[in-house]
């Protein structure tokens, strides 16, 4: 299994600016994302999850972000998905650390980080103003 040490040492390959906030807790702030990306060590399992926005209120708006998330998830999402968290829409991926590699890790924060470039656009028209 793959262990917290080896997660971090992933994490220093990929050279991106990350910070561990508590032991078996990052969070990765690349200057081109907009949201920081949080990885938290918790076998068997290794969580990716972005908090991306909050849903909006309006019931139109909101039932038009969550058709825009499932079709994103259909057509769009490689890894990962969205999802809600009480009223926070998310984005998340969960990785089995048992056999977990380097490229495995990689392909899983670089959908995500190109999914939060990519929609971008579009969730904004659902932000609130």
């Amino acid at each position: 299994m793959v262990t917290r040490e080896d997660v971090e040492g992933y994490l220093l390959r990929l050279e991106l600016p990350f910070q561990e906030i508590e032991e078996g807790l990052w969070v990765i702030r690349d200057a081109k994302e907009s949201a920081p990306v949080f990885l938290n060590y918790m076998p068997p399992l290794l969580l990716v999850r972005v908090e991306v926005m909050d849903a909006p209120e309006d019931e139109e708006l909101r039932n038009g972000l969550f058709r825009e998330l499932l079709e994103l998830n259909a057509t769009d999402m490689v890894h990962g998905a969205y999802g809600l968290d009480e009223n926070e829409i998310v984005m998340t991926d969960t990785l089995q650390l048992a056999d977990l590699d380097f490229s495995e890790l990689q392909a899983s924060l670089e959908s995500i980080m190109l999914a939060l470039r990519g929609h971008y656009e579009t969730l904004l028209r659902y932000r609130k103003p």
